[in-house]
């Protein structure tokens, strides 16, 4: 039997900064405190040498139970559809139109935010609506 108790999701993209920020303010996320001294993240980064600013960004949930998210700087962009994807569950236990609506306001919520929508698949007798977005560095995901 596995000891393994928690795990994080890691996300290689261009801006770890901007990407958590963005996740942040969907999952209702918390970035760790700044660094002592410094007013900002952003103050800080910008204080290190050009080689070492945002290598990575963590933010985790203040409850403690979801996993960490980390995003951390790869050279290379992103070229293909993803493997691997994250359902945001904002629908949960809703059926028919008012789990659409309800998918429908979360989307639009998070098109402020900077996410793209890409489609809504309607509900088809065997399953229930979703709608595919992609984030604010073109990383696709559900709502459901």
């Amino acid at each position: 039997m596995s000891t393994i108790t928690q795990f994080q999701v890691t996300f290689d993209c261009e801006e770890p900064a901007r990407l958590a920020a963005f996740w942040c303010e969907v999952l209702g996320y918390v970035v760790p405190p700044v660094p002592e001294g410094f007013a900002t993240w952003e103050e800080y980064h910008h204080s290190l040498p050009p080689e070492e600013q945002v290598i990575y960004f963590a933010c985790t949930d203040p409850s403690g139970v979801r996993p960490r998210l980390l995003f951390q700087r790869v050279p290379e962009g992103k070229v293909v559809k993803n493997r691997l994807h994250l359902d945001v569950r904002a629908g949960i236990g809703l059926v028919g139109e008012e789990r659409l609506a309800t998918l429908e306001a979360e989307c639009a919520r998070l098109v402020a935010l900077g996410a793209v929508h890409v489609r809504t698949m309607l509900a088809d007798g065997e399953n229930e609506s979703c709608v595919v977005m992609q984030d604010v560095e073109g990383n696709e995901f559900c709502l459901d």
